[in-house]
């Protein structure tokens, strides 16, 4: 069971890792399966992801207010339905469509065969190398304002859907995704975190009915560790928009391969078990 030392460990790490390309939930599950510990499991990882997303919230809130607003409004106002905002209303709820089809359809996977350390450890390396071949060829030039389309959003949504496996990344999949398209950075960037929002806050809702109940960890733990990752987000993600405006992705793929090929080898000599922590 998730005890309050471990809650603080795994909300730093949520709110350290979210919002940069390498994964959050697969280091969550990851540094639990290392110390020994119980796997949070899915419900917790979902719950407290609430507390990083509300930190987008805060950190994007004249741009979501006015895309709320502008949205809204223009469903009986059809001057406003060409304005950006209105659209960008749209675009994210096309793009969400993918996740929460796929999300509904591989459920149970998504809380057992896809936590399997094999797999997580693979993914953080082949999804790092094609970041870091897509970040050297990309041409940074397109606007979110100007080039987004309904096309353009549901590519998005699909690259996001890819991080119901830990180990992809929700921004590492939607900002290659975005990269491919040839938006800039962080444009990319921006539009992956607004994206994440109403997936991440349905699914965390969702398995907030799952907390307390069976193997997973009680509610005092698990509000611990998202208030952490809440203050802790913040913080990351006004970094992260800073630091990719001006470098690339290099540092994170060479940080996911290694951060791969360490799990892999822990499992294949014996160190861990790839099912470590689940019953």
């Amino acid at each position: 069971m998730i005890g309050w030392f471990e809650a603080v460990v795994l909300g730093l790490l949520q709110g350290l890792t979210e919002f940069l390309p390498i994964s959050s939930s697969a280091h969550i599950r990851v540094v639990s399966a290392f110390f020994g510990w119980e796997d949070p499991g899915a419900a917790f990882t979902a719950v407290i992801q609430l507390g990083t997303e509300a930190a987008v919230l805060i950190y994007f809130r004249k741009e979501i207010w006015e895309i709320i607003s502008t949205w809204t409004r223009a469903l009986w106002t059809p001057a406003l339905r060409a304005h950006h905002a209105a659209r960008m209303g749209w675009y994210v709820i096309v793009g969400t469509l993918p996740i929460l089809v796929l999300g509904l359809l591989f459920e149970e996977k998504i809380d057992t065969i896809f936590r399997d350390l094999r797999l997580i450890g693979t993914t953080l390396i082949v999804f790092g190398l094609i970041l870091w071949l897509v970040d050297r060829s990309a041409r940074d030039k397109l606007t979110l304002e100007r080039h987004l389309s309904f096309t353009h959003s549901l590519l998005y949504g699909l690259a996001q859907s890819l991080a119901l496996i830990p180990g992809v990344s929700r921004s590492g999949g939607t900002i290659t995704a975005g990269l491919l398209l040839d938006y800039r950075r962080e444009e990319a960037a921006k539009y992956s975190f607004l994206l994440a929002i109403p997936a991440v806050l349905g699914a965390g809702v969702l398995k907030l009915f799952d907390i307390g109940e069976g193997q997973a960890p009680a509610w005092g733990p698990t509000i611990l560790a998202t208030a952490i990752s809440f203050l802790v987000g913040y913080a990351a993600v006004s970094w992260f928009l800073k630091y990719i405006s001006t470098h690339r992705f290099t540092g994170f793929v060479i940080y996911r391969v290694a951060l791969g090929v360490v799990i892999i080898a822990l499992v294949s000599f014996g160190v861990l078990d790839p099912a470590a922590g689940q019953d």
